[in-house]
């Protein structure tokens, strides 16, 4: 496996036909062109809903061998119920996620601002239920998590921190599992990011963050990155300009 994988956040955007998708592509098939040209790709609407079979069936069918799913815990589980009484909607995602098999990439637990420290607790207790054949994902939007606390319970349960650039928190660099995971979210406040095109100039920042990566990458840590709409305006470019500054 390739220890780089970029991808974009989400693939089933329209306003991307004409500049990333050709315009005489119907949108049924715009995983299978995506799946093309990247490697990889983090699941947005799994947040939203558990996918059904059928859906799984479909993301396997249309996608090349090497190809990886990262998926987003769904909401109720970490933003209405917070970690309590979701065990059954827990154990039917990681039922369907399963589907996918050697194309199953990291899940994400992302959490709101609301959950905080004192939540440390149910999080631990949460984490050590999870079975251990997945590769997990925490990311927090509350600064009350960044102690050495927090670190040490992702790093006894093998889990990563997201390295995420947007407003929402301070930069973090650190490594809490055999893998890097980072989020390029952007700033919906600065960018539309429904236009298709560059809206704002990220190329001094993925300078940065290449020089960041490159030494895990030269450790062989497999590294996933995806791009948000937000962050330049049009992840597809940022993919192809992050990938040459890492060579």
């Amino acid at each position: 496996m390739r220890s780089l994988h970029l991808g974009t956040i989400g693939w089933s955007y329209n306003f991307w036909r004409g500049n990333f998708y050709p315009n005489n592509i119907a949108s049924k098939d715009f995983l299978a062109y995506y799946s093309s040209k990247f490697s990889t790709v983090e699941v947005d609407n799994t947040f939203y809903r558990i996918p059904n079979q059928q859906a799984i069936a479909k993301w396997r069918e249309q996608t090349p061998d090497g190809f990886c799913f990262s998926l987003k815990f769904p909401g109720v589980i970490t933003h209405v119920k917070m970690l309590k009484d979701c065990q059954r909607e827990t154990d039917l995602f990681l039922e369907r996620t399963q589907m996918l098999k050697e194309k199953l990439g990291p899940l994400l637990l992302q959490f709101p601002p609301g959950f905080g420290i004192e939540r440390l607790s149910g999080l631990s207790d949460f984490l050590h239920k999870l079975p251990k054949t997945y590769r997990y994902v925490v990311e927090v939007r509350n600064e009350g998590f960044l102690n050495d606390a927090f670190y040490s319970l992702l790093r006894d349960n093998s889990v990563a921190l997201a390295w995420v650039d947007g407003p929402f928190m301070p930069s973090i660099r650190e490594v809490t599992s055999d893998f890097l995971y980072v989020r390029w979210e952007g700033d919906r406040k600065k960018v539309k990011g429904i236009l298709g095109e560059i809206e704002v100039d990220v190329h001094e920042n993925l300078r940065l963050w290449a020089d960041r990566i490159k030494p895990y990458l030269r450790k062989g840590m497999n590294v996933f990155g995806y791009f948000g709409k937000y962050y330049s305006g049009y992840p597809p470019s940022d993919i192809n300009l992050l990938s040459n500054l890492l060579l």
